[in-house]
């Protein structure tokens, strides 16, 4: 079995067990799933302002991170409003922690999604998340380094739009800049907070 999918499928098995125990409390820090696997968390990428980001800008702080885009018509702002409301919910009981849990939004469509444009779509779900585009190689190399995979999809018609094919998933990244966990963002608000609650600390 390849290197990649080693890592799909430990995804797989983790956000399984998520949605089996979305009650789950605490976990031992070393069992976090993504840890001792190939995901290394890394990108350059810049903000609404045009600014540049990187991963260890937010050292010290766990990231919240979902790859997506703002054009997707029915699957990401869906991922996107149950990731923030588990986010609310999992600061509301845990208000020592609120600002150690950065959200960010992350396109994998530069083409489109301009930096003012991820600014105004990850507005629209919070004021706390972060949006996130850049260079086509800058893309690749982020989703790359998360193994996450998309697949543009042309148009059926002739100067329609088209579409990216993309799973849902949210990351959980620890405070060193490690991946340490899928979120169920696909799931419900309550599974997004079980998982921050079990690991975030």
């Amino acid at each position: 079995m390849s290197a990649r999918l080693a890592v799909v499928s430990t995804v797989a098995a983790a956000l399984a067990l998520a949605g089996c125990d979305a009650s789950a409390s605490r976990a031992p820090i070393e069992d976090a799933p993504f840890y001792n696997s190939a995901l290394t968390g890394e990108y350059e990428l810049i903000n609404s302002d045009g600014e540049p980001v990187r991963n260890t800008d937010f050292a010290g702080r766990y990231q919240l991170i979902y790859f997506g885009y703002a054009y997707c018509p029915n699957v990401c702002p869906f991922d996107m409003q149950r990731m923030m409301r588990g986010y609310d919910q999992f600061v509301e009981a845990n208000p020592d922690l609120a600002d150690a849990v950065q959200p960010i939004f992350i396109t994998v469509d530069p083409e489109r999604d301009t930096p003012e444009r991820v600014g105004q779509f990850a507005a629209a779900f919070s004021e706390d998340v972060i949006g996130l585009t850049g260079t086509p190689e800058q893309i690749e190399t982020a989703a790359a380094n998360f193994f996450f995979s998309y697949q543009r999809i042309e148009a059926l018609n002739e100067g329609g739009e088209y579409d990216i094919n993309h799973p849902s998933i949210g990351y959980l990244v620890d405070r060193e800049g490690e991946p340490m966990a899928p979120i169920p963002v696909e799931q419900s608000a309550e599974a997004v907070a079980a998982e921050l609650e079990k690991w975030v600390r």
